[in-house]
């Protein structure tokens, strides 16, 4: 994207503040740009979390079956995935997705389960506990 076609909505999505962004200048070299919003970002964000809500809710419903553990949903409530939760943890994804499991999480040592519920923004009680 060029200089000049950088958007600039004129919306408050940002309030007063302005969001850096990269355009191309007259010698194609990149350039910090500021823009104040952007209606396309805020529709794709928008999606996003009706997307994460959406994964939450049908966590819940299983979760509440058996067949995933309180995790998976706590996980999909506060808009991470799994790559987001392993890197936030420290845990190699493998070892998460399998905490997604009921039986695993039932299991898990309080080292770990504190190291979930701090990338969570959780305690442990809260993170063990479905909604």
């Amino acid at each position: 994207m060029k200089r000049d076609e950088v958007p600039q909505d004129g919306l408050p999505y940002y309030g007063e503040q302005r969001k850096a962004v990269y355009a191309l200048d007259r010698n194609g070299h990149y350039e910090a740009v500021a823009s104040s919003g952007w209606q396309v970002e805020a529709t794709v964000t928008g999606d996003a979390i009706a997307e994460f809500e959406r994964l939450a809710q049908a966590a819940l419903q299983r979760a509440r079956r058996g067949e995933c553990s309180p995790l998976e949903y706590h996980m999909y409530a506060r808009r991470m995935d799994l790559p987001t939760l392993a890197q936030s943890t420290g845990f190699w994804r493998c070892g998460v997705r399998r905490a997604l499991q009921p039986q695993v999480f039932a299991r898990l040592r309080a080292r770990r389960l504190q190291a979930y519920a701090d990338a969570l923004g959780l305690g442990v009680d809260e993170l063990k506990k479905l909604p």
